[in-house]
């Protein structure tokens, strides 16, 4: 089973390459889709390294779209079988694959998330992140009729005849509410694990603020109630 993992990136020069080479370094076949949401502190130089590897794709955006937008173009490139977005901070580790991928190979899920918040090792988090976090997963499960822990994680592993079939709108975070509503329309298996997580701090680069929370909230209503 073919790993397909889309890397949208934004100015993490400092990262993007550990990033790759804990990818790399996980024991499954894949496909690296990297894309630079028009970076301008010299991660797109960082990139062009990694120009020999026959594994990865490497697509530039020549203006800053957001997320949902580098996830957009690279889910037209996919080749694989299942496929996970991965952040190009340290935020989350890509050993958590092999556990995210065995309810998918064992034909018990269409959908994996990794939970930050249900009984695993856990870097502690700022009180108000986690909190809204919580609100919004709560308010999520609400309108969407299913249950989870962390609608707002990053890894979400989804067979990619589903994900192909998804409509991507949101250019920003919004992603992750979009998707959440419209897996949870489709009706298909959906499975969640615990993950470990390592937050990082605003001052360490860290891009969702408050801001995005509020927009979420919007992005909740418009794709469980409003089409």
């Amino acid at each position: 089973m073919k790993l397909s993992v889309i890397m949208p990136v934004y100015n993490e020069v400092d990262t993007v390459l550990k990033v790759v080479d804990q990818v790399d370094a996980v024991d499954i076949e894949k496909e690296i889709i990297i894309v630079n949401d028009c970076s301008s502190d010299g991660t797109r130089e960082k990139l062009e390294t990694l120009r020999d590897r026959k594994h990865i794709k490497v697509v530039h955006h020549e203006r800053n779209q957001g997320k949902g937008a580098a996830i957009r173009t690279a889910q037209a490139l996919l080749t694989g079988d299942v496929v996970i977005i991965q952040d190009a901070d340290l935020e989350y580790s890509p050993t958590e694959y092999p556990k995210l991928l065995l309810p998918i190979a064992q034909d018990r899920a269409d959908v994996v998330f990794g939970s930050r918040y249900s009984g695993t090792e856990i870097l502690v988090d700022s009180f108000w992140h986690y909190l809204g976090n919580k609100i919004l997963t709560t308010f999520s499960n609400v309108v969407s009729n299913i249950h989870l822990t962390d609608m707002e994680t990053c890894y979400k592993m989804i067979k990619v005849p589903l994900f192909k079939e998804l409509e991507i709108e949101c250019n920003c975070f919004g992603f992750e509410p979009e998707i959440t509503a419209k897996l949870a329309k489709k009706q298909c298996r959906i499975f969640e694990v615990p993950i470990s997580y390592q937050a990082r701090r605003f001052d360490e680069g860290k891009k969702i603020g408050w801001v995005d929370g509020v927009k979420a909230f919007y992005y909740i209503l418009k794709y469980n109630l409003m089409r």
